[in-house]
């Protein structure tokens, strides 16, 4: 294959006209009429945006001072969701990425332009696999493949001992979608390296370590909070890695309605990963009584396929947030360790 056609050449396709795609650019499913609903969101939402604008200040001038000064109304406000508007550059303040941006003028040009990878290929065949009914990525070759490419691609090469796994498209592509390539190259390495959280890249290292170590802390955590459940997935011999690997993977933005991911990313930028440890049970205490009838095939295909209402973020959200597992992930943690013994890795 030709690597310069994997990201110059632009094959125009249909673009759907604009009352087929969602608010975000998704193509949609159902047309539903629902214009009077709209109408009192966009109310409320521009009185979110005006408290967000003074909150952040031009282009984020005093966020900083605020988050210092009223940390616990920053933490709310996010819990209720960042305004869409306003996401991109707050995803970029709350992550560090913007600093990281500041003290690297010129590296991601650098590293798309003149660097090869050796993932350049891999990454050329998953792109199409990244959201693929959004108009953004749809066109093949199209702007949104060009970006994704060279996000992924400079990031191989900025730290080869990671390089490119499939799953970290959808990172960048949920990025990209709020910001430009540069931001969205920066807000990965923000992630990946821990600017500010514990660092991620343990997710895509050969054997995915920090994924086994997730898997094994969501599992205590399922027997903590939801014994019967957790009981009855051990005689039906279903354990995390059969649906949860991609919460973590991907901080669920693989299969997951795009307004819930939006705002879990929201608090897992802010908080960091245990959102994703709480959102998880979310889900299982919502579906418990459900769950619990069910034998391992049906298990299987229900815990990839939770019905609509429960991935409704006003509802699970604040479920969510009301699950205590700070202690619990520090002692599983240790257990872990203990078990592998293997060098401490960050949760």
């Amino acid at each position: 294959m030709d690597r310069s056609r994997g990201i110059n050449d632009y094959e125009p396709g249909p673009v759907p006209s604009e009352s087929r795609v969602d608010r975000y650019g998704f193509i949609k499913q159902n047309v539903s009429n629902s214009s009077a609903a709209e109408g009192l969101g966009k109310s409320r939402e521009a009185r979110r945006v005006r408290k967000w604008r003074k909150m952040i200040g031009v282009g984020g001038s005093d966020w900083k001072h605020y988050v210092r000064r009223k940390p616990h109304v920053v933490k709310r406000r996010i819990r209720k969701g960042i305004p869409d508007c306003l996401r991109g550059l707050v995803w970029q303040l709350i992550s560090g990425s913007r600093d990281l941006l500041l003290m690297n003028p010129g590296v991601y040009e650098q590293l798309v332009i003149y660097e090869t990878s050796a993932s350049e290929l891999d990454i050329i065949r998953d792109i199409s696999r990244t959201f693929p009914t959004h108009v953004f990525f749809q066109q093949r070759h199209g702007p949104g493949q060009r970006s994704l490419y060279n996000v992924l691609k400079a990031y191989s090469v900025f730290d080869r001992a990671v390089g490119y796994v499939q799953g970290m498209g959808f990172l960048a592509g949920l990025l990209l979608l709020y910001m430009s390539e540069e931001d969205a190259f920066w807000l990965l390495v923000a992630l990946l390296k821990g600017a500010v959280h514990a660092p991620m890249e343990g997710l895509y290292q050969v054997g995915l370590p920090l994924v086994q170590q997730y898997l094994f802390q969501f599992e205590h955590l399922v027997r903590e909070h939801l014994p019967k459940l957790g009981e009855h997935f051990s005689r039906e011999m279903i354990n995390p890695s059969m649906y949860a690997s991609q919460w973590f993977i991907t901080v669920f933005s693989y299969s997951f309605p795009f307004p819930l991911a939006l705002r879990i990313w929201d608090v897992f930028l802010f908080e960091g990963v245990k959102i994703v440890f709480k959102v998880g049970l979310a889900l299982l205490k919502y579906c418990h009584d459900d769950l619990i009838n069910l034998s391992f095939e049906k298990l299987i295909h229900a815990l990839r396929n939770f019905p609509e209402d429960a991935m409704n973020p006003d509802i699970l959200l604040p479920m969510a947030y009301s699950i205590k597992v700070s202690r619990s992930l520090a002692e599983s943690k240790i257990e872990y360790e203990k078990q592998n013994r293997k060098p401490k890795i960050e949760a």
